[in-house]
């Protein structure tokens, strides 16, 4: 398990009719702030402000084709060469981080490889590396490539 430490984030919220939303400063829009988008909004703000991973270095929520299927990664931070480094994926504190979930993710990766693999439900976070003999566990966030 990788211990997390959020920073004191305050994001931005407002009710749009029936409908909570949630400003994304990384796709400049407010989007509906469900359980899941909470969690990626903080965990953004731990990877920009807490490691200074670059803004311009984030991919959020782009469609990829896995199969025959079109699906959408949660976060993908592409290194200083601008290649895939690091896929994230972000689910609801409810959600347990098992082996359906590490599935999912393994599915995406395999449209795009990445060297680092995380997945969070906010106040739990995992994650690997792969290496020659596979996925293998790290017990922190990696430090940013420079």
């Amino acid at each position: 398990m990788i211990s997390l430490s959020y920073p004191i984030t305050q994001l931005r919220e407002r009710q749009q009719l029936s409908r909570m939303e949630l400003f994304d400063p990384f796709r400049k829009k407010w989007v509906k702030r469900t359980p899941e988008e909470w969690v990626r909004q903080h965990f953004l703000q731990l990877l920009t402000q807490g490691h200074f991973y670059p803004k311009t270095a984030i991919a959020i929520e782009k469609s990829i084709q896995v199969g025959s299927l079109l699906k959408r990664f949660d976060i993908l931070v592409f290194d200083p060469e601008q290649k895939p480094w690091m896929m994230i994926e972000c689910k609801a504190e409810t959600v347990a981080l098992d082996g359906l979930v590490l599935e999912q993710l393994l599915h995406y990766n395999l449209s795009v490889p990445v060297r680092y693999l995380l997945l969070t439900n906010g106040p739990q976070c995992v994650g690997w590396e792969r290496q020659e003999q596979g996925l293998v566990a790290v017990e922190k966030i990696p430090s940013y490539p420079v």
